[in-house]
């Protein structure tokens, strides 16, 4: 019989509302709905015969922004280890860490089910809800997408492959495919990359680090950075503390375990020598900062990445530095040691069309073109300017502020006190505060315009002051430095570049002026694909800080002659040279620094190449390189 609406006998509400019996009935078959949907399911899902991609991967291509072939990486790093071999240590460690329940759970989590599921549904974070034998589903089985339906197809394979396989097999198979970071898959090939040694020698210490490592590689690797390393450390010791709670460690063994055990740096790939692992690199860091593609994703190899790198450009700088270079004579001085050079040269579109990162990847892994503890000097003073163009300067505190031209005066002359509007401005230990100029020369009243293109100090730093410190590092950054290229405090010095943004950001900063006024930040990825299909990839931000008047006033004070313009740059301590400059197409930045390797602190350049010079020692290196790589490319 139906049931009648409105109920008859009812009123209000009740009316509409079932019976306690209507409602038991439609629970009941929503129930057996579900019950239905699962059955088909499970019984319709079939473990498939061959392996997801990860068992035939390729390596990752890297093209010149003319499409030829850069490099290949890859492919994946792998090597299986039977069962028998992995240390009960390590396996211990890893079922603590990832599924303590493993040996006795029917393939998947209830539980963790419900709590993947309900944060999908919501659009949070799918981690946390897989058992061993799924992720090892996962990771052979099916791809990474994060959907309700992957997530089904994967339940439903994992208890059936419960059901199948021994747990003995499938944690094998888990431990052999799961993803450690550095592109190694299998804990055999975690062990070589982090410790150099077979897993088979693995210590409950470095087992328990291994371990650690399934929560993510990228994000768990000490080597990649400072939050990495306090990252690893954390999930390193609640590892072994849970081996505890798992009765797989004993409290003894633990408390004797106090210290980290560091693993050894990155391996550096094969094949990436000269200057192309630091054009690797360079971009491999774009597409993680710019896409949605995991390092776990980019590691299983199988991406095309067209590069904007200049081919006969790289060529063409590294053949400048290494010119200028070859003049140093280390074995016979000692200033001449241990002298670096980073350089970078930045279409106006944003492009970062050549790098020198060092004399080789393998060599140096480090790239100096992406150096950030060399201070600018005073190359620095563009941006001075371009504020004092366009924010004006404030001569008397709460007064309107006062425009500036490129024909205001400014005092020249050697050793001028630095003004405030409260009268002369006095350092901490009570003396007024004076700048030098280059070689004590005076200038006496001297125009803006020629204060920058001549490098005299003494009106850029009253300019600095005058147009306020912090506006002035806005307008560096709003040109392209980065907010934390490390700038000093407020101080009168800070206008003679005593911030240390890298080549690459002094270059793209440059390129702003060259593109009358119009900034666009660097980048080194024009697009990716991956079986044809283009993967997304977030372009470089565009923004317009200047007036195209603003970034011609200054391009007129840099001005060199046949469509140039550029400026030399000295740090205040002598520990940095610069060069950098710019043409209607592209700006380029050269510094040239020495570092102490074992305290890996800046050392002056004074007697560097020989000069006697007391100042601007090695200053001439940068504009040398700058003058025959731009030659080179015109």
């Amino acid at each position: 019989m139906r049931p009648r609406y409105p109920r008859p006998g009812r009123r209000g509400v009740r009316r509409w509302l079932p019976s306690g019996r209507q409602a038991a009935l439609a629970c009941c078959w929503v129930l057996a709905l579900l019950a239905g949907l699962v059955g088909y399911g499970y019984q319709h899902t079939r473990i498939p015969a061959d392996l997801n991609a990860f068992a035939t991967q390729q390596d990752n291509v890297y093209y010149w922004a003319d499409g030829t072939e850069m490099a290949r990486v890859g492919p994946i790093d792998r090597q299986s280890m039977p069962l028998s071999r992995i240390p009960k240590a390590t396996q211990n460690a890893v079922l603590a860490a990832e599924d303590a329940s493993f040996y006795s759970d029917p393939g998947i989590s209830v539980k963790g089910i419900a709590r993947a599921v309900a944060s999908m549904a919501t659009g949070g974070e799918t981690e946390g809800g897989s058992t061993i034998t799924q992720q090892y589903v996962k990771n052979v089985y099916l791809n990474q997408d994060r959907t309700l339906s992957r997530k089904a197809t994967e339940i439903f394979l994992a208890v059936k492959l419960d059901r199948k396989l021994s747990k003995d097999t499938i944690l094998d198979g888990y431990l052999n495919t799961s993803w450690f970071g550095r592109g190694a898959y299998g804990v055999q090939r975690a062990a070589k990359a982090y410790y150099g040694k077979d897993v088979s020698q693995l210590t409950v210490s470095e087992s328990a680090f291994i371990a650690a490592l399934l929560k993510g590689g990228g994000l768990y690797d000490p080597a990649v950075s400072a939050a990495n390393h306090k990252r690893a450390v954390q999930r390193w010791s609640w590892v072994l503390d849970r081996m505890v709670r798992t009765g797989h460690l004993s409290r003894a063994d633990r408390a004797r375990i106090t210290a980290f055990p560091e693993p050894l740096p990155p391996p550096r790939p094969a094949g990436l020598g000269g200057q192309t692992g630091y054009l690797v690199d360079t971009a491999r860091a774009y597409i993680a900062a710019h896409s949605g593609i995991t390092d776990e994703e980019f590691d299983r190899g199988g991406y095309q990445i067209y590069t904007t790198f200049d081919k006969p450009r790289v060529d063409a700088l590294t053949s400048a530095v290494q010119g200028r270079l070859a003049a140093l004579r280390p074995a016979g001085r000692a200033a001449d040691r241990d002298v670096r050079v980073g350089a970078a040269s930045v279409g106006t579109d944003g492009r970062i069309l050549a790098l020198y990162g060092g004399p080789g990847y393998v060599t140096q892994g480090f790239d100096d073109a992406n150096i950030s503890i060399v201070p600018v000097g005073t190359a620095y003073a563009p941006f001075v300017y371009a504020a004092g163009l366009r924010d004006g300067v404030q001569l008397v505190r709460d007064a309107p502020r006062t425009p500036v031209t490129p024909g205001t005066l400014y005092d020249g002359d050697d050793r001028t006190p630095v003004m405030t509007p409260e009268g002369p401005y006095w350092s901490l230990d009570g003396k007024i505060v004076k700048v030098a100029n280059d070689g004590g020369r005076s200038w006496g009243r001297i125009p803006l315009r020629e204060a920058v293109a001549n490098g005299v100090n003494t009106p850029i730093v009253q300019l600095g002051m005058d147009v306020g410190i912090d506006r002035v590092r806005k307008a560096s950054v709003d040109a392209g430095l980065l907010p934390d290229s490390g700038f000093a405090e407020q101080i009168p010095q800070f206008s003679l570049g005593t911030a240390t943004p890298s080549p690459i950001r002094v270059a793209g900063a440059y390129a702003t002026f060259a593109a009358r006024g119009t900034h666009t930040d660097p980048y080194s990825v024009l697009r990716v694909t991956r079986d044809g299909e283009r993967v997304p990839v977030q372009g470089p931000a565009v923004t317009h800080p200047f007036s195209p008047t603003v970034a011609g006033e200054v391009g007129d004070a840099l001005a060199r002659g046949g469509g140039l313009a550029g400026v030399e740059g000295t740090a205040p301590d002598n520990t940095s040279a610069y060069y950098a400059g710019y043409d209607t197409s592209a700006a380029t930045a050269v510094a040239l620094f020495r570092i102490d390797p074992k305290t890996q602190q800046l050392q002056p350049l004074t007697g560097t190449t020989g000069s006697r010079e007391p100042e601007h020692t090695g200053s001439r290196f940068p504009a040398q390189i700058w003058s025959a790589y731009v030659a080179a490319t015109h």
